[in-house]
Order: C-alpha cells, then structure tokens, then sequence
C-alpha cells in the first residue's frame, strides 16, 4: 500500500477498519479511565485555546495573520490528545462508524458521548479556573484577559443557528484531523496530519464545544473581577447554555455523520454482517 499511495501512511480503508476497531476499546473503556482521559482532553483543548488566545492578543498581526498563526498554535490541543492518550467528545463522534458496523450498542455509544463530554467540560473548566487564579491574563497589560472576554462575548451573542452550522463544519474539519492522524506511522506524521485541519477550522471561525468550556468559563471569571474592564453583557450562564447546546449539537451532526456515517457508507457497509447486540 506504500508503493501506491508513495509514502509509508495507512490507506484510507485501512483507517477505516483501525477507526471501527478503536471504537469498540473506547466505547468499553472502563468509566474512571474514561472520565479521566476525558478530563485530560478537555485540559489539553484549554491548553490549544491559551495558546491561541495568546497570539490573539498581539495587535500588531493582521486579521488572516492572527487567526492562521493562531490556529497553528491551537493545534497543539489536539496533538495532545492524539498522541498523549485523552478522551475528546468531538473526536470520539467517530464511534459512529463503530455503531453503524453493529460493534456496538446504541447504549454503549450515548454513554461514551455523554461521560466523555462532561469529564471535557471539568477539564476545561478546571483549567480555565487555574488560568484565573494564575494571572496569566494580565500579561501584555492586560490585553490577553480583553481578548477572551471578546471572543466570549462574540460566541454568547451568535445566533443558534449561526452556531450550529459553524459547529459542523469545525467538527468536519477536527474528525478529519483524526482521521488522517491515524493514517500517520510517526509523530511528526500525526503532527503534519493535524495541523492544517485545525488551523482552517480555527482561522475560520468555527465553533468548537469544548474549547467554548473553557474559552466562556474563564471570561465569566474575568467578568467578575472586572479586571479586564469590560462589561461583555452577553458573557453569562444563559449565554453560556446558548452557545453549548447547539454547537454541541453542530459537532455531533459534523462529525457522526458527515464525517463517521459517510466514511462507513463508502468503506464498511456490508463487510460486517453480524447482527447489533441487545
């Protein structure tokens, strides 16, 4: 396969079979192991959105530059996750191809989803908490805390269905990252794989449900110590709950099916005849 597609990667068929068979492990992980590798990713995506956040905060780039150079420095969270071991909702949507294979149980498949995206969101969350308490946001005088606070003004005022579309296509693009990540042999294979996905997705402005847990988290904070000295209205618990539903929503419908269900249409459908379980 090596000799046909000219470099030493993994055909797509074949990540395919290794997406179908990696979601039966993740779907059967055992629950502390799943609540703390998702706790990791949810950490390592903040760790993606700080990075990003900090290179937001240089007024000298312009729009494209800022948003490319930061969307290069966002992928950092997702190459965390690949490559250190984590748990990530957005990712694991992909256990759709798993479920539509009949490998696993329609039960077993809301459950990774669910466990997963709540130990993202004490990951991110519990970041954001550390990031407060760190005063990492009154470097650059103060700038980074004023970036956040308008990135999460921006994501509590979009519409729903502003939100949702942009939560497809981001899921699109993280899904497919994953994919060819797994295409890769080496790190740097899993590196180059990642990059240019993330980067678009980010430079674009698509909505990313567990960056937003720790993106609107930490502004919520910053709101209330009224350091940065921005009202940022809109940065609340409802706007909060506005933004999460349906870019959650956005991801799920991106990445399981645009993404999972249409790859298992054109690889697997009808190659496993064994029946679903009860």
């Amino acid at each position: 396969m090596a000799d046909l597609y000219g470099f030493d990667a993994f055909s797509p068929k074949q990540i395919a079979e290794k997406v179908d068979t990696l979601g039966v492990t993740k779907a059967r992980l055992p629950l502390l192991s799943m609540v703390m590798l998702g706790v990791l990713a949810g950490a390592f995506i903040g760790l993606g959105a700080l990075y990003f956040t900090l290179v937001k905060s240089d007024a000298s780039f312009s729009y494209a530059t800022g948003q490319v150079l930061g969307g290069m420095m966002f992928s950092m969270g997702l190459l965390l996750v690949i490559v250190a071991g984590a748990e990530l909702f957005t990712g694991n949507n992909l256990l759709a191809m798993a479920w539509a294979d009949n490998k696993i149980t329609t039960a077993e498949l809301l459950k990774n989803w669910l466990v997963v995206c709540v130990s993202n969101f004490v990951g991110a969350t519990g970041l954001a908490i550390l990031v407060f308490l760190s005063g990492h946001t009154d470097l650059n005088n103060g700038a980074i805390a004023a970036v956040y606070l308008k990135i999460a003004e921006a994501k509590c005022d979009m519409p729903f269905w502003t939100a949702f579309f942009r939560g497809v296509l981001c899921n699109v693009l993280v899904c497919m990252a994953v994919w060819m990540a797994l295409a890769g042999r080496s790190v740097i294979d899993k590196a180059v794989a990642i990059i240019f996905p993330i980067s678009a997705f980010v430079a674009a402005g698509f909505e990313h449900s567990i960056a937003n847990m720790y993106f609107i988290p930490l502004a919520m904070l910053l709101k209330l110590s009224g350091d940065a000295g921005i009202a940022a209205e809109s940065v609340t618990m409802m706007g909060f709950i506005g933004n999460l539903i349906p870019v959650i929503l956005g991801n799920l419908v991106g990445g399981s099916v645009l993404v999972g269900l249409v790859y298992h249409v054109i690889y697997l459908r009808g190659a496993n005849p064994t029946k679903p379980k009860d």
